[in-house]
């Protein structure tokens, strides 16, 4: 019988990465037998060549013998991206995909093969950052990837899926900030597997956006803790302890030192924004 794999990728205005995501993706090993590549790209609320640049791909595509789509969209919104991905996706896996991620040639087999299952289960990769322009990201990164956030369990951040059961426990997107959290904690720690295959996902570059961005991620915790409070039982983050931090610490002191102070200057009033989603670019 054969099943599909669905990979939507919302994108707002990506034109300058776009073309690198896909053609990471098109280059990914072939599937277990039986199962067939459809991607969605979601372009919305762009005003550049997202779109065009992702129709591009698709004779490249469909010489793999992959279904390709580019849905276009008025308004620039993540969950309105995602239920619009939803609505066309024909997958019995689904895959949620940010379009400045570069995924491994091996990531989209491994994640059906373990997901191809009937009990809902979600999967992701194994997140690697991508080199840093910026020195202050630079050393905020090497830090940060040591946290157990990362280096443990199943985080998605950029890249996650699911299979369809698992996909039927809720409804459309809702209109939150972090969808990947949202998704994640859809399932018990149990129900999610960390496959070996990698994916690479950018830091924003520069302190200001470190900011921004960090501020962002942390407000999107809150609110879904504050609308969706059951969910939260499903966390299993696991803490940094103060030894943990003083061991990281002596390891790398000018990425603690750059995380310490971004850290605390999230708890400020510095470099709000007014804006739905800052990337920071």
């Amino acid at each position: 019988m054969n099943q599909t794999v669905s990979i939507i990728l919302p994108a707002h205005n990506e034109a300058d990465y776009i073309d690198a995501c896909v053609q990471a993706l098109l280059h990914s090993d072939t599937l277990p037998d039986g199962w067939k590549p459809q991607v969605i790209v979601v372009a919305n609320g762009c005003s550049d060549g997202t779109a065009a640049r992702a129709r591009s791909h698709a004779k490249t595509a469909e010489a793999r013998g992959w279904d390709w789509r580019v849905i276009e969209l008025k308004h620039g919104s993540k969950p309105g991206a995602l239920n619009a991905g939803d609505a066309a996706a024909k997958g019995d896996v689904l895959v949620y995909l940010d379009a400045d991620v570069l995924v491994s040639p091996a990531l989209l087999r491994q994640l059906v093969a373990q997901l191809g299952v009937q009990g809902p289960t979600y999967g992701s990769g194994s997140p690697q950052l991508m080199p840093a322009q910026d020195w202050v990201t630079g050393a905020y990164g090497r830090f940060w990837v040591t946290l157990p956030f990362v280096t443990h369990g199943c985080p998605g951040f950029g890249a996650f899926a699911m299979n369809r059961t698992g996909r039927n426990r809720w409804g459309d997107w809702p209109q939150i900030i972090s969808d990947d959290t949202f998704a994640r904690l859809q399932f018990t720690s149990a129900e999610r597997v960390r496959v070996t295959a990698q994916y690479q996902w950018p830091l924003v570059e520069g302190f200001r956006n470190l900011v921004r961005v960090r501020r962002r991620q942390n407000e999107g915790v809150a609110q879904i803790s504050d609308l969706y409070p059951d969910l939260m039982a499903n966390d299993d983050k696991l803490p940094t302890s103060l030894v943990g931090l003083f061991r990281r610490a002596l390891r790398h002191p000018l990425g603690f030192v750059v995380y310490v102070t971004v850290a605390l200057a999230v708890k400020t009033r510095l470099f709000r924004s007014k804006s739905e989603w800052v990337r920071g670019r």
